[in-house]
């Protein structure tokens, strides 16, 4: 598959409509917005499931007692589109809602220590004290994709698929030189310009193909697996250790063997996993309808909507 063939049927985000829609926010006056914040946050109140909201918005937001943010500290109107865009128009695409004066430290990337002052992040490490790192739903085109399946988990090929890039990611490569000759795997590394062996070497596969196989490995790069949204939206199992890391997301919430097959975070136990899940199809395909049922949360667009505008509030109302 070519480079062009390869995005035109890939499965992913379209980046051309996401930075279309991005620059038609910019442009947009705030004042549509800013006219509307009070009610739209007080609208929680109304809701039945306002209990949840609360709780997700505590959950991304930790901070519980107002804390000082450096003096160097940007506004909101001080940010502009360049570097990693994706960061800033994720956040901007809430934070137009709110005074532009408001002070905002915006850490683009993946970020995978807690920083020393409140911050807006993708992601956090899986660890205590992490008031700091205060999650949004950033770089969302490459990371939040979900899948119609229609390939039913009996039809689909009983190995694990890995496709990702493993230069310089040391884990990765561990599992490459435990698994790559395993008949049970279909393993293959897109890093370019690498020094990892060229039989690993191989090109991408789409999301489509992927679903072809009943287990797909979501192995953490610098910080979360970006493929375990999708995976979890199909009707295959993704296959990983327990997380370190998480986003919006929220992977610390995941249940092992219950959303998701949990291996041994040195690989070992791979095999063992395997064979008992094509042994017991009905116990894999319990574990996707689960993981189904948990993806389904992100969906509502307007709840999720509501619950980042309330991430914001509570992160300006805390800070000064």
């Amino acid at each position: 598959m070519d480079k062009l063939s390869y995005k035109l049927r890939s499965g992913k985000n379209s980046k051309f409509a996401y930075y279309l829609t991005n620059y038609i926010r910019l442009v947009t006056p705030k004042i549509f917005f800013r006219t509307r914040l009070k009610n739209t946050l007080e609208s929680c109140n109304a809701r039945d499931d306002r209990e949840y909201i609360t709780e997700r918005v505590n959950y991304y937001n930790k901070l519980t007692v107002n804390t000082p943010l450096p003096k160097s500290t940007p506004k909101i109107g001080d940010y502009r589109p360049k570097g990693q865009k994706v960061y800033f128009f994720d956040t901007y695409q809430y934070a137009r809602w709110f005074p532009q004066s408001l002070k905002l430290l915006l850490l683009p990337g993946d970020i995978t220590y807690v920083p020393e002052y409140p911050s807006i992040v993708k992601s956090r490490p899986l660890t205590d004290k992490d008031e700091n790192s205060v999650i949004m739903k950033l770089d969302k085109v490459r990371h939040f994709i979900f899948v119609n399946d229609t390939i039913k988990f009996a039809d689909k090929k009983d190995m694990v698929i890995f496709r990702g890039k493993v230069k310089g990611k040391e884990s990765r490569r561990r599992f490459m030189e435990l698994y790559f000759d395993n008949k049970m795997c279909d393993l293959g590394d897109v890093s370019k310009n690498t020094t990892d062996p060229a039989e690993w070497q191989t090109a991408k596969k789409s999301i489509r193909e992927h679903l072809e196989y009943k287990f797909i490995m979501a192995l953490e790069g610098n910080d979360v697996a970006s493929n375990l949204k999708w995976i979890m939206s199909s009707n295959s199992v993704a296959v990983m250790p327990r997380p370190t890391c998480e986003t919006w997301f929220m992977e610390g919430r995941l249940i092992p063997d219950y959303h998701y097959i949990e291996i041994k975070p040195d690989f070992s136990d791979l095999e063992e996993k395997l064979n008992f899940y094509i042994a017991h199809p009905d116990k894999a395909e319990e574990i996707a309808r689960n993981a189904n049922n948990y993806v389904a949360q992100f969906k509502n667009k307007k709840r999720e909507r509501l619950i980042s505008l309330l991430v914001l509030d509570k992160y300006f109302r805390m800070t000064c």
